[in-house]
C-alpha cells in the first residue's frame, strides 16, 4: 500500500469569511463499502476514487493553482490495541498551519478547529469501516511497515488569475490509508546542489512552492541511483539542512545526537520535535547547532531523516562531491532503532504516552 492516493469518502473543508469567522463542511463522498470496494476491478476502483477527488465547489484557476500560494499539513491517526484509533500530536501540526498560513498573509485556521477537524475526519471514515486495524505482528519489526490513516490538510485560495494574497481562504482534510513511506532497497543518500530555501524566504513554512525543488533534486538523486537527497545551505554550502521532505540528524563518534539549528531556512518538524524529547527521555545527549557536511563524514556513526512520513529512516550512507561515507550497514543503529522502537511505540499504543501526545479520535 505505502503512500498512495486513496482518499476515504468523509472530507471536510472551511472557508474563512475574511473577518475571523471560518464555516465548515463535512461532505461524504461516493463509496461502497470497504469489502465491497476491495472487489472492485481496477478501473471501477479509479472511477471511484476520481469521484473522490473531485470538488467542483472549490475554484480551478486561482492563487494557489497558478503561483503554488498555499499550505499544507500531514498526519497521522494510528490504530491501538484496544481497538481504538489517536491522533498524534495534532495541536502541533495544528499551530505549525496556523503560523504558515499567517506567514503567507492569509487568514490562520485555529488550532482548535483544525484538531477537531481532523479528529472528525478519521472518525466518521472509521464509522464507515475505512480504517485499518491493530495487527500485533507489527510489533515484529516495531511498526516499520504498520499501516495507519494519514490526514493531508490544505489551504486553498479563492478564484484569482493575477498576483495578489488570499483573504478568503479554504481549509480542506482529505483521509488516505498509508504504511511504509519509502521504497524497499537502497537507503543511500547524496547531496545536492540545489538550493531548498534561501534567508528570508519561506523555508520556515510548509508551503505548496517548497516542494517543487525538492522533489526535483530527489529524483534526481533516484535516477543516480539514491534514496534521498539532502540539502546544504545556501550562503556557504558548507551544512546540512534537511532532506528533500525529512529532517536530519547525526550520532556522532562522541556520543552526541546532533541535528541542524531551526531558522528561517529549516521546516520545524513534528517527528524531529518529538526525537529530541525522546532522546532526553533515553539519557541520549542532543544538540540542536549547525551541522556540517564535513563533520557528518568524519565523525557520524549513525544517520537518519525524520518526518510524519518517514517516522526514523536511517541512511547507511552520504555521498558529498564524490566523497562517501557508510553508517551502520545500511541498517539502524543502536541508537535510531532505539528512538525508532520508543516513536513507534507511542504511536501504536504499546508504550506509554508520558508527554500526553495522543489524542482519542472517539
Amino acid at each position: 500500500m505505502a503512500f498512495t492516493l486513496s482518499i476515504y469518502p468523509w472530507v471536510f473543508y472551511s472557508r474563512s469569511d475574511g473577518n475571523g469567522g471560518w464555516h465548515d463542511t463535512y461532505v461524504e463522498k461516493p463509496h461502497k463499502t470497504p469489502a465491497e470496494e476491495a472487489a472492485l476491478s481496477p478501473a471501477q476502483w479509479q472511477a471511484l476514487l476520481d469521484q473522490r477527488n473531485s470538488f467542483p465547489e472549490l475554484p480551478l484557476v486561482n492563487y494557489t493553482t497558478q503561483y503554488g500560494l498555499g499550505c499544507f499539513e500531514g498526519l497521522k491517526a494510528f490504530p491501538q490495541p484496544d481497538g481504538s484509533l489517536k491522533l498524534f500530536r495534532p495541536d502541533r501540526n495544528g499551530a505549525r498551519m496556523e503560523r504558515s498560513m499567517i506567514g503567507l498573509k492569509m487568514p490562520g485556521f485555529p488550532m482548535a478547529r483544525f484538531v477537531e477537524a481532523n479528529r472528525q475526519v478519521v472518525a466518521k471514515n472509521a464509522a464507515l469501516g475505512f480504517r485499518p486495524q491493530f495487527q500485533k505482528e507489527w510489533e515484529k519489526d516495531n511498526f516499520q511497515n504498520a499501516e495507519a490513516i494519514y490526514l493531508r490538510p490544505f489551504s486553498y485560495s479563492e478564484p484569482a488569475i493575477g498576483l495578489g494574497l488570499s483573504t478568503h481562504p479554504w481549509v480542506v482534510v482529505v483521509a488516505t490509508p498509508v504504511s511504509s513511506y519509502f521504497k524497499e532497497g537502497s537507503t543511500a543518500a547524496v547531496t545536492t546542489d540545489k538550493i531548498r530555501a534561501t534567508p528570508k524566504g519561506t523555508g520556515w513554512i510548509k508551503c505548496d512552492a517548497n516542494y517543487v525543488i525538492p522533489t526535483l533534486a530527489k529524483k534526481e538523486a533516484e535516477h543516480q541511483g539514491y534514496m534521498e537527497a539532502i540539502f546544504l545551505d545556501a550562503k556557504t554550502g558548507q551544512y546540512i539542512e534537511e532532506g528533500s521532505s525529512c529532517n536530519f540528524f547525526a550520532y556522532l563518534k562522541n556520543g552526541s545526537l546532533v541535528t541542524p539549528e531551526l531558522g528561517d531556512t529549516i521546516l520545524p518538524g513534528i517527528t524531529r520535535e518529538s526525537i529530541l524529547t525522546i532522546a532526553a527521555d533515553l539519557g541520549i545527549k542532543t544538540e540542536v547547532r549547525k551541522l556540517s557536511v564535513d563533520e557528518v563524514l568524519a565523525e557520524a556513526t549513525e544517520v537518519f531523516v525524520t518526518g510524519t512520513a518517514a517516522g526514523v529512516s536511517p541512511l547507511e550512507s552520504l555521498t558529498h562531491q564524490g566523497q562517501k561515507a557508510a553508517f551502520s550497514g545500511g541498517n539502524h543503529g543502536e541508537v535510531s532503532m532505539a528512538l525508532l522502537k520508543s516513536l513507534k511505540g507511542i504511536q501504536y499504543g504499546v508504550a506509554e504516552d508520558k508527554h500526553g501526545w495522543m489524542v482519542n479520535v472517539s
